[in-house]
């Protein structure tokens, strides 16, 4: 995170155009994972999203770690034997949207994202669709997808096929603001 956040820091620095910049002043990122034996659901409340509102690129790196369960035995089953939170620290996405959008104009677009998702220390080419919100100074992104685990080198021991999913739904939510430097 800080290596995005000090990228961010000196893009904005050497172009002198603050507001094309956008940070996350809240995000909470979900997952959900539905199985006959149990459910398993974690919330992230932890990662800042940048989007760069003259080129389109959005990126956004969260930790691992962050991740909250019901239950502390999940969180440590995810981190330890699911995640390998300890190896693979971050998933990351790097991305742009591929529509144009007027953002000094307020309203609801529908949007995709192109870019690559790397979890687990594999990197997948992703288009995901979501919706962005221009609503005076802040931008809200969401988006509801799935990630199919083994894509990301995940397994899962046999003995725990009944407990996870193959398919787990992640929704992210954040409402960004024009970066300011201090």
């Amino acid at each position: 995170m800080k290596n995005i956040f000090l990228s961010v820091i000196a893009m904005v620095l050497s172009t002198g155009i603050y507001a094309q910049i956008y940070m996350a002043k809240n995000c909470e990122i979900t997952f959900f994972s539905e199985s006959p034996l149990e459910n398993i659901e974690a919330i992230n409340k932890a990662a800042k999203p940048i989007l760069n509102t003259s080129t389109g690129d959005i990126q956004i790196k969260i930790a691992m770690t962050a991740f909250e369960f019901e239950k502390p035995l999940m969180q440590e089953h995810f981190n330890e034997n699911y995640a390998e939170s300890e190896k693979f620290p971050s998933a990351i996405f790097k991305g742009k949207i591929n529509e144009v959008i007027d953002w000094t104009k307020e309203g609801e677009y529908k949007t995709t994202v192109t870019g690559k998702l790397n979890i687990h220390g594999v990197e997948k080419d992703r288009t995901i669709d979501g919706t962005v919100t221009i609503k005076g100074s802040e931008i809200t992104i969401s988006t509801k997808f799935n990630i199919h685990i083994a894509d990301h080198g995940i397994k899962v021991p046999s003995l725990y096929v009944k407990n996870i999913a193959e398919d787990v739904e992640v929704k992210l939510n954040a409402t960004l603001e024009p970066y300011k430097k201090k």
